[in-house]
């Protein structure tokens, strides 16, 4: 069975932060709980400020949310009679917020709503939320999902339609002043959404033609970014890229996520863990869905016998990333218990071909080291 969701109301322009009072006079919001991080909490000061201080702020994100800080952004919703959400950031800000939403309006505890144990059934409506993406990259503002790392030191993710964000303003001067090391890590994030979207296993060719869209625009547009960072229409178009991103993943990813699972339960930025993973992947990948990557290879343009794992490599260089899990300090012991837990995620449903534990194996040995 095919379902096929395209629910949240997206405004994208220049500037959309601009109608952030009338969203939330839409929703019928009357206090709400910003939730960023200190990085961008001017951003999350300039909404404040556009709702004449009817709001609170919660700045407690760190790169990967954990349910500690899903508790301390409850209690800060519950202390000051909250009635919506504002996540103002990236995709940490954003699942975070997904997060508190459910706590806001369930009873128990956050893993009785984590995928592993089938929480998507278990989840009814949360409070009215609105994103406000500050990078380009993950998606998460149009996703059904958020990642949390669990008080058990999982790190899973909570799934489920009522996740998705009522509003998003997708305003791309708010990415105008992200580090390289972000515009390229939130970059090459949104490319594996691409790519890892385009190749999974589910029938649904909207999706799938969006993904391949969003692969082509960052292939032309993060380069140039990179190179330019003031190039506002490269800007505009790699917050369009991160949103197409985001849109596809309702077709279901694959073994790069399920590996970066378990990985950033280490702590490790998600962007990097995805450049790091992508080309071992689509060496492993390209024996199950040849066809796939062969269409990819051509919508980007590649010739002289240029393959895609290796284009991606030299992207990685190029923009002065991390290319291997020995560089970010991830230990070689760990490697065996990271591929076991990596088959078991449900991501890796929909890789080309479910990987087993000795592939996945493979994969993170090809990821270790040159």
């Amino acid at each position: 069975m095919t379902i096929i969701n395209f629910m949240s109301r997206i405004i994208f322009e220049e500037g959309a932060v601009r109608h952030l009072p009338d969203e939330i006079s839409r929703l019928n919001v009357t206090r709400p709980l910003i939730i960023t991080d200190k990085g961008v909490l001017p951003i999350a000061e300039q909404c404040l400020s556009l709702l004449e201080g009817k709001a609170v702020i919660f700045d407690g994100v760190t790169f990967n949310p954990s349910e500690d800080a899903v508790s301390a952004g409850l209690k800060m919703f519950q202390e000051n009679g909250c009635d919506g959400i504002i996540s103002v950031g990236g995709g940490s800000a954003i699942d975070l917020a997904k997060a508190v939403g459910v706590m806001a309006t369930h009873p128990g505890n956050l893993w009785d709503y984590s995928v592993k144990i089938g929480g998507v059934d278990a989840m009814g409506e949360t409070v009215p939320t609105i994103a406000v993406p500050t990078a380009a990259g993950t998606g998460a503002e149009v996703g059904r999902a958020a990642s949390v790392i669990f008080n058990n030191g999982v790190k899973a993710a909570l799934v489920g339609l009522v996740l998705l964000p009522k509003t998003v303003l997708c305003d791309p001067e708010l990415t105008y002043s992200l580090p390289p090391r972000f515009t390229a890590a939130t970059g090459i994030d949104a490319l594996s959404h691409g790519i890892e979207t385009f190749v999974s296993t589910t029938y649904n060719p909207p999706a799938e033609a969006i993904a391949l869209d969003c692969v082509k625009r960052c292939a032309t547009w993060l380069p140039e970014v990179m190179i330019d960072p003031d190039n506002k229409v490269a800007r505009r178009e790699m917050m369009m890229a991160s949103l197409e991103g985001g849109l596809a993943l309702q077709k279901g990813l694959g073994a790069i996520h399920a590996a970066t699972h378990p990985l950033g339960a280490l702590g490790h930025h998600h962007g990097e863990l995805n450049g790091i993973l992508l080309p071992p992947v689509i060496r492993m990948n390209r024996q199950f869905a040849a066809e796939k990557y062969e269409a990819l290879e051509a919508a980007v343009g590649l010739k002289d016998g240029v393959t895609l794992d290796r284009w991606i490599e030299g992207m990685l260089e190029d923009f002065s990333m991390p290319k291997y899990l020995k560089d970010i300090g991830v230990e070689r012991a760990l490697l065996p218990q990271i591929a076991e837990d990596s088959v078991g995620e449900h991501l890796n449903l929909t890789n080309p071909k479910p990987l087993s534990g000795e592939e996945f194996l493979e994969v993170l040995e090809d990821a270790y080291a040159a």
